[in-house]
């Protein structure tokens, strides 16, 4: 199962997320929920630090599955909606193929 994490401080600023784990939901290489949530959450990444230049510290570790990425300053305008595009795509996915796949959680830091 994936387990995606967004971090939020009591306000509401988005502060990062982690998104751990494969979906299981096929063979690796034939996992249609894995890739997508995968697209989502680096395209987001690319997306944040290039289009909208956000400052934010990203580790990646392919084998076991992590990304964690920790925003260093608040979003930008675009920062946000590039978010809640991403949270809106993976809630999607959790929605169609179940928790079992993928968990979407917020988490107040």
């Amino acid at each position: 199962m994936t387990r995606v994490i967004i971090r939020k401080s009591k306000n509401g600023e988005y502060k990062g997320f982690t998104c751990k784990g494969h979906s299981g939901f096929a063979a690796r290489g034939e996992d249609i929920v894995c890739a997508s949530i995968s697209v989502l959450v680096i395209n987001t990444v690319n997306s944040m630090e290039e289009l909208a230049g956000e400052d934010m510290e990203v580790v990646a570790d392919s084998s076991a599955g992590t990304i964690r990425c920790r925003l260093k300053k608040p979003l930008s305008e675009k920062g946000e909606l590039l978010m809640e595009s991403m949270i809106l795509g993976l809630s999607h996915i959790a929605e169609q193929y179940g928790e079992q796949y993928l968990t979407l959680k917020f988490k107040e830091v």
